[in-house]
């Protein structure tokens, strides 16, 4: 799949990558929809309408992963109703043999996430995934997602990487998209992303349900 003794840095998502993404799929598809509708006196199936309609809107934006943006437009207290469900919050279960494993290569390992500071912070205080990180990096620091170009150009300055011997791992396929567009030379997708759902197939890149898959050959 690749040939691990020519990467030399590894670039990793963060939910759905490292950490299970069913804590945010609950989050947004029912948590924060049994909330909106408790507090705005209104029906379940009315305030999953109206918050799919405002994910909808700013898909792909900072303003989708912005808590202060969600906060605002819902009023709710969104990273203290996070917390109302953070024992959902988890490690991928090949997620530490692989981390382990990059480190004991000597990979420059980043994580490179989408996801707000607050709900940064919110997992690492849940998972420790900071110790297995050289550097850790939220997007919102460069105002761009890993969806648009500018984000790619900036992170590259930031941090001098050679886009021939750099891994993206991310479970995204339009992130991924735009990676390659970049010209980040290895690429891999998650398919299997939330541990209650079935894996997505897929087709445009290399692809693994376990991190096993790769493990015996990181060198």
């Amino acid at each position: 799949m690749f040939d691990w003794s020519k990467i030399d840095t590894v670039l990793l998502d963060m939910d759905g990558t490292l950490l299970d993404l069913h804590f945010d799929n609950h989050f947004w598809k029912n948590h924060l929809p049994q909330r909106y509708a408790q507090h705005h006196d209104i029906s379940h199936d009315d305030a999953h309408q109206v918050l799919s309609s405002g994910y909808e809107e700013v898909a792909g934006t900072i303003d989708w992963y912005c808590l202060d943006y969600w906060a605002k437009k819902t009023q709710l207290p969104i990273v203290e109703l996070k917390k109302e469900v953070q024992h959902l919050i988890q490690m991928r279960d090949d997620a530490h043999d692989f981390l382990v494993a990059l480190k004991q290569a000597n990979k420059d390992i980043i994580l490179v996430t989408n996801a707000h500071p607050d709900a940064l912070q919110l997992k690492i205080e849940r998972t420790g995934l900071d110790k297995y990180f050289d550097v850790l990096i939220s997007t919102h620091q460069f105002g761009v997602t890993k969806e648009s170009q500018l984000l790619w150009q900036r992170l590259q300055q930031h941090l001098q990487f050679d886009k021939a011997r750099t891994l993206f791992v991310d479970d995204s396929l339009p992130i991924l998209q735009s990676a390659k567009t970049y010209g980040i030379a290895n690429l891999l997708a998650i398919a299997n992303p939330d541990s209650q759902l079935p894996s997505n197939p897929i087709a445009e890149f290399h692809s693994i349900e376990h991190y096993q898959e790769v493990i015996p050959h990181i060198c």
